[in-house]
């Protein structure tokens, strides 16, 4: 299936997750402004942008992770299955965290319990959210480990996350957040600290579930080539607001917004063999410090003068959208 038919199908689709016009706010300062996106059932969308754009945190803005205060929800909807997740109680949000949402974090050893055993810890949401008995959770844990396929699956049950690789624990990691049977699963820079051939498994493995359970999938990553691999539509994050989206070919192909424009430039495989790789000077600008105007004016070469006191809007084209007063041709 093309690109294009992909995300025709999946723009008609009714979205597992929409957000509208999301702003996060940080003691009282804005953190992200007016994120907005959807996604469908079976799609993944990659959410691409530099350190510091706001990606991750919109991640968790998602699943109610966020210590509130400092960080709260300024305005805007954060829609799953049609409830608007901002506006749940915490027991709510309890039930669909872990449950209906999954989420793969950025590095394993962090995110799983040294004490534990990788059987008892993809064995308890099924405990928390099923109300599964311990032997019942255990075969299910054995049937995800082969599932994501790490290999002797049940002799894995009684290890300890420091007895595996980072590959093995990222897939652990992946068990877990499948448990529940979610609608949506969340991978945030899934392939953080590991070796290119164990990266593209992983990737390759979020991908095929993707397709075969039907999920909802959001992939955080700055890795604009693993997004045009597997994703079908793309948006672009910059200083907390969405600067572009739309289908991966055309938004890729042919970026509009600068910010994209910088970034493609970027990747080895768009420039001539033997030619320096160019850069983006400068750095993303904290959420207290962004300009009046366009957050990238600073860093972009082909700023106008409009570009730094007014506020680009994000503007219909077709298929996509951006925010630019000056876009690329």
């Amino acid at each position: 299936m093309s690109d294009a038919s992909l995300v025709s199908r999946e723009a008609l689709a009714p979205p597992v997750l929409e957000l509208r016009d999301l702003s996060l706010s940080l003691r009282g300062g804005p953190l992200t402004e007016d994120v907005g996106f959807r996604i469908a059932a079976g799609e993944m969308l990659g959410l691409v942008g530099e350190s510091g754009c706001g990606k991750s945190v919109t991640a968790l803005s998602i699943l109610g992770l966020l210590p509130n205060p400092p960080i709260a929800v300024a305005s805007g909807q954060i829609l799953f299955e049609g409830r608007d997740i901002a506006a749940l109680s915490p027991q709510e949000l309890r039930h669909i965290r872990g449950n209906r949402i999954g989420m793969v974090f950025q590095e394993p050893m962090t995110s799983l319990n040294p004490v534990f055993t990788i059987g008892d810890q993809i064995a308890e949401p099924l405990a928390i959210h099923k109300g599964m008995a311990r032997k019942a959770g255990l075969g299910c844990a054995a049937e995800l480990l082969d599932l994501v396929g790490l290999p002797s699956a049940s002799r894995q049950l009684s290890r300890y996350p420091h007895e595996l690789s980072g590959g093995q624990r990222q897939r652990v990691m992946i068990a877990i957040a499948l448990a529940c049977e979610p609608r949506l699963l969340i991978a945030d820079e899934p392939t953080t600290a590991l070796d290119v051939t164990v990266q593209a498994q992983i990737l390759a493995l979020i991908d095929r579930l993707r397709r075969e359970l039907g999920l909802a999938c959001l992939l955080i990553t700055h890795d604009l080539g693993v997004v045009a691999e597997i994703c079908a539509r793309v948006a672009v994050m910059y200083a907390g607001r969405i600067v572009e989206q739309g289908g991966v070919a055309e938004t890729l192909g042919s970026p509009r917004h600068r910010y994209t424009r910088a970034l493609v430039d970027t990747i080895p495989s768009s420039n001539p063999p033997g030619r320096p790789l160019p850069s983006i000077r400068g750095q993303v600008p904290a959420p207290g410090l962004r300009a009046e105007g366009c957050a990238f004016a600073e860093r972009c070469t082909a700023a106008l003068a409009r570009c730094r006191v007014e506020r680009p809007p994000l503007t219909a084209e077709g298929a996509r959208a951006f925010a630019c007063w000056n876009p690329a041709p």
